[in-house]
């Protein structure tokens, strides 16, 4: 519950120092973009999912690859070599999402 109430306070006082910035950016040039925080928020939320997402696949990669090498050791060395692989194809989806989100957020600012 902890956990939750600091996830909804950190999203509330993210939009809000976006919406300051917005009022200071309009008293200068006269003009009111208020789509950025909720872009912030977005990219946040793609990272975040991303992360949740490949820390699943790879808990469960690595899982069934440890009962396989407990249940048959001699086959550790078959099994190894690609649950590795699968775990670094697995980071770069990770990687491409922080990339997709950066690139979003850095595009519109």
């Amino acid at each position: 519950m902890k956990k939750l109430v600091a996830v909804v306070v950190t999203m509330l006082a993210s939009v809000s120092v976006f919406a300051q910035e917005a009022a200071t950016h309009a008293a200068a040039t006269g003009a009111v973009d208020t789509n950025k925080g909720w872009f912030a928020i977005g990219a946040a939320l793609c990272m975040g999912i991303a992360v949740l997402g490949g820390t699943l696949g790879q808990g469960k990669a690595a899982s069934a690859a440890l009962e396989g090498i407990a249940r048959n050791p001699a086959a550790q060395d078959k099994i190894f070599t690609p649950m590795l692989l699968s775990l670094a194809l697995i980071e770069s989806l990770v990687i491409l999402g922080f990339l997709v989100a950066f690139v979003k957020l850095g595009g519109l600012l």
